[in-house]
């Protein structure tokens, strides 16, 4: 009897484990083959040639006099040098290696250029009610079999919640300052060439007279066996920021201007020396 009952028991463990189990080989197959490493393929700038943003005419203002900034030695409103995370949607430009990792419940984009690793959640949870604002933000998204073969083709993407400040790319390009950013995005592949992917990545913001909608494309690598290096931005990085100047440490040591004719930091919290 005892017997029975044990083998019972194993029984029903069985069904409630075969239940519970996570994918099996068969559901992953159902995902895009996207192992190995990616790069950006085009243009480190966000907007694509011959394009004009379409900011407002308050957030062109802003640009302008960041890229007057920037052409007399500045930085102008682009944080990034200070080592902080791009955010979305420039992660996207994918500066360093990129890699993408599927699992049922969620989708990873690592790339190893501060802090641009995403998560993308596809387990069908809705918005949380409170969410900690991040540069990345918080990502929810659906894989999609558009032609019905039985394999997802296509990845849609929301992202929101996110803090600042961030910019489009190096030139400045500004997302309005109440970070109320949403980011919808839609990766799709190459049926030609599986070792090519697109993702159509809107942008809406209060800084943008509407939607925007740009696309980028990466490339797979041709190497099973890639060179996957490390970044770290605050390795030797030079520039200091006082208040709102922006100062740069030359090989001497010293501190060294970045405009012409920039005034010293105030020094009244050190000892002055006399000549």
């Amino acid at each position: 009897m005892l017997f029975r009952v044990s083998i019972g028991a194993l029984a029903l463990a069985t069904a409630l484990l075969a239940a519970t189990a996570p994918a099996t080989a068969q559901d992953i197959k159902k995902y895009p083959d996207l192992r190995g490493q990616w790069r950006r393929d085009g243009s480190a700038l966000w907007t694509p040639a011959g394009q004009k943003p379409p900011l407002t005419a308050e957030y062109q203002a802003i640009y302008d006099d960041n890229l007057k900034d920037q052409a007399s030695g500045g930085h102008g409103v682009e944080a990034s040098y200070m080592c902080l995370p791009p955010g979305m949607p420039r992660a996207m430009l994918a500066y360093t290696q990129m890699e993408v990792v599927i699992t049922p419940e969620t989708t990873y984009i690592l790339i190893d250029h501060i802090n641009d690793n995403r998560r993308i959640f596809t387990d069908g949870r809705d918005w949380p009610k409170e969410v900690e604002p991040s540069f990345r933000g918080y990502s929810i998204g659906k894989w999609l079999d558009q032609d019905g073969d039985g394999r997802y083709d296509a990845l849609e993407i929301e992202t929101r919640h996110f803090k600042g400040p961030r910019a489009y790319d190096t030139t400045g390009l500004p997302l309005h300052s109440d970070n109320q950013t949403v980011v919808k995005e839609r990766i799709y592949f190459n049926k030609a060439d599986p070792n090519v992917f697109y993702d159509d990545i809107t942008t809406i913001d209060h800084a943008l007279t509407g939607p925007w909608t740009v696309t980028k494309t990466y490339r797979r690598l041709n190497n099973p066996q890639p060179e996957w290096l490390e970044m770290n931005c605050s390795e030797n990085n030079t520039h200091i920021r006082l208040d709102k100047e922006n100062y740069y440490i030359g090989a001497d040591g010293l501190l060294m201007p970045t405009k012409k004719n920039q005034a010293p930091p105030d020094l009244k919290w050190f000892r002055q020396l006399k000549n």
